[in-house]
């Protein structure tokens, strides 16, 4: 089974957010290696003592970056100065069925009402470059599904974005920037943001407080988008969309996908309609999402954990049993359970080995549970 954060029974003391958001920014740890490093130490801070070594035994060259204490503080105080928190999977404020997905971000920076975060969410997203049409409709729907005590979450994207989020300023919207809060992108949405966490509402960052967007980072914003949400509604989605890439993101986190139909002659539209032709709930009004989405807010939200055993990093491969497993690996993607089988080492033992490789920067996760090598 997938770990995923449960809620926690106390929050996090200072000294133990602190490391933290030190582990999550050193090199080469992302969501999925900061919860093996959290399995493998037992804290954050016992994790950022093992980096150093850890990195070593899987043949990274150099001394592996730790984010410094300085570092770390000068973040948080940066944050402190805009209304920004940093807040932990599984406590109070961070977004419960985000917390659920495989990669959830260890920590979430959140400014405005974290009120918005606990209620249910639907995602809407679509061209940048939307019809007058398209954005009306958007506007509708955000301001129908307010009504009805949903809350829109978007990624204050020109467009469909913008125009979901402001015909919900005033009942409660979120805002997931692919970039730090010191930097918002698009710069014209400022003014937006701003109204957005002075009302009802709030934004999210899990990146770096003064980080500037690239554009590997709005698909990873895109599954913030999906992961926090029951469901994701595209309107005006064109092929090859970035739209499209968090309608997949959804399908594999087990959220409910919606279209809205579109002029066969519109190129904004052929996107949303395939997704239709490919099984996408229809949407026409807000009537046909809430019919979809209440079935699934009646069931408690499932925080899975890994199987009993399959954390307990104690055991360390010796050369020979790391060296087989290294060797099964290729830049083809290969699932993890494959390696255990074929290796004939331990889980626990494959599983330590995979991290060792992944701090060292030669190790790439793909969805699934799929591992590759990464070559120079």
């Amino acid at each position: 089974m997938r770990f995923s954060f449960p809620p926690m029974n106390r929050p996090l003391t200072d000294a133990q957010r602190l490391d933290w958001l030190r582990l999550i920014r050193s090199d080469n740890v992302g969501p999925r290696t900061f919860r093996s490093l959290l399995r493998h130490a037992g804290t954050a801070g016992a994790a950022l003592d093992s980096l150093p070594e850890l990195v070593r035994r899987g043949g990274g060259g150099g001394n592996a970056r730790v984010f410094s204490r300085d570092d770390a503080l000068r973040e948080i105080e940066a944050a402190l100065r805009i209304g920004v928190r940093f807040v932990a999977a599984g406590e109070d404020g961070y977004p419960p069925r985000l917390a659920t997905i495989d990669d959830a971000p260890p920590l979430l920076a959140i400014r405005g009402n974290s009120e918005s975060l606990m209620r249910p969410m639907i995602a809407m997203v679509g061209s940048r470059n939307a019809s007058a049409a398209g954005m009306k409709f958007a506007q509708t729907l955000a301001y129908d599904l307010a009504q009805a005590g949903f809350i829109t979450i978007s990624g204050l994207a020109r467009g469909i974005d913008q125009a979901a989020h402001r015909a919900s300023v005033q009942s409660g919207t979120v805002a997931v920037l692919a970039g730090g809060h010191n930097r918002i992108y698009p710069p014209e949405h400022e003014d937006l943001l701003l109204a957005i966490v002075s009302d009802a509402g709030a934004a999210i960052s899990e990146m770096p407080i003064d980080h500037g967007p690239r554009a590997a980072d709005f698909p990873r914003r895109n599954r913030l988008i999906s992961g926090a949400s029951v469901g994701v509604v595209i309107i005006e989605a064109a092929h090859r969309s970035g739209s499209l890439i968090t309608a997949r993101m959804a399908g594999e986190q087990g959220r409910e996908v919606f279209a809205v139909p579109g002029s066969p002659l519109d190129p904004r539209a052929a996107g949303a309609n395939d997704l239709i032709k490919q099984g996408a709930a229809l949407v026409t009004s807000a009537e046909d999402i809430i019919n979809v989405v209440n079935p699934i807010l009646r069931r408690p939200i499932e925080t899975p954990l890994d199987e009993p055993g399959a954390g307990g990093f104690g055991e360390e491969a010796d050369e020979a049993l790391r060296t087989r497993i290294v060797a099964l690996l290729g830049p083809t993607p290969v699932s993890i359970d494959d390696l255990i089988r074929l290796s004939g080492a331990a889980p626990s033992i494959v599983r330590v080995v995979l991290l060792e490789l992944e701090l060292a920067g030669r190790l790439q996760r793909h969805g699934g549970g799929l591992v590759a090598l990464l070559t120079d």
